[in-house]
């Protein structure tokens, strides 16, 4: 019986776009879009452009572009780093539902569209790659059952290598058997820890896992196109991904309905410039608030019933700087409350420093609900009125991205945001990708 991470290289090297329903070619697209303008609202960002000064004095000469940032095209690996970073530069690339610790966009994206440019492919062959990548990533990511993170790993920093190299291998054409060593050489490129969140500062530090990820996987699969080898074990092996990265993991799920369930189905989309965590609490005080009427100032306390990984990581009442705002899920409430948090300005503009908004974070509890139930936020009102509703999923239905892509990009494109929509709208139509420059 073949091994899982030969099972994985095996179909990913196989799949054609001929092989994808429609509606996954529509996520893919979707996903593919979102992640564009993210690309374009990151790049403007202090810390973005320190990685793209980095990326251009590092990887001049090439054919690949970095979006949202006008200049000569990098070599590959150079700007899928920066575009990398970019997609998550201010918390806006997607994720998946169930979560699975991956960000496919800031990892998938980057790294196939490096390796289209250089080799001029098409929208098609970029589409089969992302899937690819995805279906492999993702199922990587259930595997882990997030314990890579409670070891104090970033969870996309390590499986985004995979998920990249898969995407990345895929455009180069790879077989089964340079697929398993492109996925081998990822294992050993997994990387990004958690310590921002625990110190309460040098939150960059997240953004650059994004980028290193999807580097690592241009890297990946190109030595492994050269015949560089690695061991066809790296995910389920005695010294492989699972058992040094987790505490604990399941095997099974590296393979789980390979080939008939499609893990890219389940991408979902962020509504809001801030970790997951905090969108259905966000979206739940922005839905009482519009029901009831009440203004922020109002507002004595909040109290949310949540998991135990917002009741302890993202319970940061005193963000130390704008990342970690996001990071905070009292923050990011009590913005909520204030500011229009579908809208990334409301975060950027002096927020941090708001003494409204930080004076209600302070009045934010959060603590764990049992297991299993429902998630929930409770206010209480200087009326002397308590609300309370359920916090549900927060994330965006694709049927709105295009408000989003152009709040995202609006700014830096104007009007030709519009044509840039409608252009990814028809992406499997496009003969080559020379047109997403730095737009």
């Amino acid at each position: 019986m073949a091994q899982e991470t030969v099972r994985l290289a095996r179909y990913a090297a196989a799949l054609r776009y001929e092989d994808l329903p429609a509606e996954i070619v529509a996520t893919a697209k979707a996903c593919i879009t979102d992640t564009v303008g993210a690309i374009v609202c990151g790049a403007a960002l202090p810390w973005s452009r320190i990685v793209i000064r980095y990326a251009r004095r590092t990887g001049p000469g090439g054919k690949s572009h970095i979006l949202g940032s006008p200049g000569p095209a990098l070599q590959a690996p150079a700007a899928a780093l920066a575009n990398g970073a970019l997609a998550h530069a201010f918390e806006l690339d997607s994720l998946t539902r169930p979560g699975a610790g991956v960000h496919p966009g800031a990892t998938l994206l980057p790294a196939a569209l490096a390796i289209a440019q250089q080799r001029g492919q098409g929208g098609r062959d970029l589409i089969t790659a992302f899937v690819a990548g995805c279906e492999v990533m993702v199922r990587i990511g259930r595997a882990t059952g997030h314990t890579n993170e409670e070891r104090g790993f970033h969870a996309p920093g390590t499986t985004g290598p995979f998920g990249g190299a898969v995407a990345a291998g895929h455009l180069f054409g790879l077989d089964a058997a340079a697929m398993t060593q492109a996925i081998g050489i990822a294992g050993s490129l997994a990387s990004g820890l958690l310590e921002f969140a625990r110190a309460g500062n040098g939150g960059m530090v997240k953004r650059l896992h994004l980028g290193r990820a999807s580097e690592g996987g241009v890297l990946a699969a190109s030595l492994a196109e050269d015949g560089f080898a690695a061991p066809d074990t790296v995910l389920e092996g005695g010294f492989g991904f699972l058992a040094v990265f987790c505490r604990e993991w399941d095997l099974a799920q590296l393979t789980a309905g390979l080939g008939e369930d499609w893990a890219t189905a389940g991408i979902a989309l962020k509504r809001y410039p801030c970790h997951i965590n905090a969108h259905a609490v966000v979206k739940a005080l922005s839905q009482l608030q519009a029901e009831h009427g009440f203004a922020g100032g109002e507002v004595g306390a909040i109290a949310i019933a949540g998991s135990e990984r917002m009741a302890t990581l993202h319970n940061i009442p005193e963000p130390a700087d704008l990342m970690m705002a996001q990071y905070s899920l009292p923050f990011c409430a009590a913005l909520a409350l204030y500011r229009d948090p579908r809208n990334p300005q409301s975060f950027a503009e002096g927020a941090l420093d708001d003494p409204q908004i930080r004076a209600l974070a302070r009045r934010v509890m959060v603590t764990a609900a049992p297991r299993g139930a429902a998630h929930r936020v409770t206010l209480d009102l200087a009326d002397g009125r308590e609300l309370t509703a359920t916090a549900a999923d927060g994330t965006l239905p694709i049927i709105d991205l295009g408000d989003k892509f152009h709040r995202l990009t609006a700014a830096t494109l104007g009007d030709r945001a519009t044509a840039l929509f409608e252009r990814l709208q028809r992406l499997e139509h496009e003969p080559g990708l020379d047109w997403l420059t730095g737009i």
